[in-house]
């Protein structure tokens, strides 16, 4: 399942690439984007079917409400923009016409999380999953590579319904094997056998969570490795069974602690299988401005951080 290719590689791009090929396959799909298409890369679509594609410009809100009127037509929908306005931005439009209709629009928003780096505050989405995940009828994905971008916009492309898919602006180390991962729409993954504890994670913090796993393990603490990239709905047994086995869980997201990743874990937990619980992504704060991976740093959640937060939370002395 992992791969032995550890290039690095842009999601943004993947994202690009995959809505080409499934454009040439599909005359239905169109994509829309707010000014924004160098950024979020469907600039790439607009070249290869230019009147397939429409720049909506500074105005997500009317974007999303497009975006409804084109579904209500019978197209498949991508529309694109930054995180953080694509979703606080554009709520009302999303709750009460595109998700209260069931409508088959798909919101793929670049630049999630705190690695938005250096635009600082005002454009980091430490609340974009939140948000989504309380909708009723939007299905929320977190994939962390590229060829886990692109299964999952293909997926995206071939399953009604609304989505909100978080892509970050950062380029990511290859983590699964495109001949051999299958991206499951309805379960957790498993992708580090352990014994002491459990991680779970999603989005481009799982390597980070990799790399922490590795250093546990030289140090003889094997934890469970859970990938999450369906965060909503949430499908409980891979965790459950992980759980119940370690009684010790830690989430690890590029999100407020919040209402995301964590949130949905704990909420799984206290139904299915109580345990002790640290949760690892930004605190009730806003970001700021500074290069990504300082910010990754500051924040807690490079693999060394993550080393150990994890350590104190074991008590290892």
């Amino acid at each position: 399942m992992l791969s032995k290719n550890q290039e690095i590689k842009s999601p943004r791009n993947a994202y690009g690439e995959t809505l080409v090929k499934l454009g040439e396959k599909n005359p239905n799909i169109v994509v829309l984007d707010a000014d924004l298409s160098c950024s979020t890369q469907t600039c790439k679509f607009a070249k290869a079917f230019p009147e397939r594609f429409f720049n909506c410009g500074i105005a997500e809100q009317d974007m999303m409400t497009t975006a409804a009127g084109l579904a209500y037509g019978g197209k498949t929908v991508f529309a694109s923009t930054f995180a953080m306005f694509a979703t606080a931005r554009c709520l009302d439009q999303i709750r009460n016409t595109i998700c209260y209709s069931k409508l088959d629009v798909k919101i793929v928003a670049t630049h999630g999380g705190i690695t938005v780096g250096e635009d600082g505050a005002s454009h980091q989405a430490l609340e974009d999953i939140s948000y989504m995940r309380s909708i009723p009828d939007m299905k929320v994905i977190v994939p962390s590579d590229c060829s886990e971008v692109e299964q999952v916009i293909e997926y995206a492309a071939n399953t009604p319904g609304p989505m909100y898919i978080r892509i970050p602006r950062t380029n990511l180390q290859c983590i699964f094997d495109p001949e051999a991962y299958k991206f499951n729409p309805t379960a957790g993954v498993k992708i580090r056998d352990g014994k002491d504890l459990t991680i779970v994670s999603n989005g481009e913090t799982l390597i980070e969570v990799l790399n922490a796993a590795q250093k546990l393990h030289e140090i003889g603490i094997e934890a469970d490795v859970l990938h999450y990239p369906i965060v909503k709905p949430f499908y409980h047994t891979v965790l459950k069974e992980s759980a119940r086995k370690t009684k010790k869980v830690v989430i690890v997201e590029n999100h407020s602690v919040i209402g995301g990743l964590g949130s949905a874990v704990c909420e799984s937990l206290s139904q299915f299988a109580p345990s002790k619980v640290y949760r690892i992504g930004t605190k009730d704060t806003f970001g700021q401005s500074g290069e990504q991976r300082q910010l990754m740093e500051f924040y807690g959640l490079t693999d060394k951080k993550i080393y150990e937060k994890i350590i104190k939370f074991m008590d290892v002395k």
